[in-house]
């Protein structure tokens, strides 16, 4: 294996100009992202410090500012050659991109206009969940069901809020039916908007979006049947080793 590494990475050669540039805006990318949270632990989240660095470093600000470096920095500058330039990036899947980040916003929508916990109420009220069985279930159902119309992210910022008040309203721990939910809200297959690796894919044209239904319906149904029955055996034993 180490032999198969080194002529791989000897075949690849140096690294070209524009392949440093992109590491340069990841690597700037990423630093931004953390730095707030950097501050917060040596400041603290009340600092002025603080809430002056989070509001100007917006997560969405750092990827515009990441990806802006790349028709900024130059392979070749005698040439004004750049890393990225309009007709390259005009090659890019747009249509996927736009799909995937209206998943983001569909699911944010969800939980800002009260809807997802009207929903999420509604139904538990309905059905009648008192057993902490039932409720991870319906939290398990819930979260697959929201994380196939938006990212995985947001379907478990809307879902687990939603969860934990009918978990305590019926009496119960909600840890383990608001972990079931956070592990539901990664099984979302079906569609490509779920994951930005389903995108990719169904962006790709080689797998049909019936094809992808198809598949992800069973690993859907597989991964909550996982949740279900291993998920209060994992808390248990993980609970009683910490006690023990």
């Amino acid at each position: 294996m180490h032999e198969y590494v080194s002529k791989e990475r000897a075949e690849l050669g140096p690294f070209s100009g524009a392949e440093r540039n992109t590491l340069i805006a990841f690597g700037i990318t990423v630093a931004l992202w953390i730095f707030p949270g950097v501050i917060a632990l040596t400041a603290g989240t009340e600092s002025d410090l603080y809430a002056t660095i989070s509001d100007r470093l917006d997560e969405g600000i750092v990827a515009v500012l990441g990806a802006s470096l790349l028709f900024l920095l130059p392979t070749e500058w005698k040439s004004r050659e750049f890393t990225l330039n309009w007709s390259d990036a005009a090659k890019i899947d747009w249509g996927t991109i736009l799909l995937f980040g209206t998943g983001i916003i569909f699911g944010s929508l969800l939980a800002s206009t009260g809807l997802a916990e009207t929903i999420g109420q509604a139904s538990a009220d309905g059905l009648g969940l008192t057993s902490t069985l039932a409720i991870t279930v319906f939290a398990v159902i819930l979260a697959i069901i929201i994380s196939e119309t938006t990212s995985n992210t947001a379907s478990a910022a809307v879902v687990v809020p939603i969860i934990i008040p009918v978990a305590v309203a019926a009496g119960i721990n909600p840890f383990v039916p608001a972990l079931a939910a956070t592990f539901a809200a990664s099984f979302g297959f079906m569609l490509p908007v779920s994951t930005p690796q389903n995108a990719i894919v169904y962006g790709s044209g080689v797998v049909p979006i019936t094809k992808m239904i198809r598949s992800g319906i069973s690993f859907d149904v597989l991964g909550a049947i996982l949740i279900v029955l291993l998920l209060p055996v994992l808390v248990d034993l993980v609970l009683g080793a910490v006690g023990g």
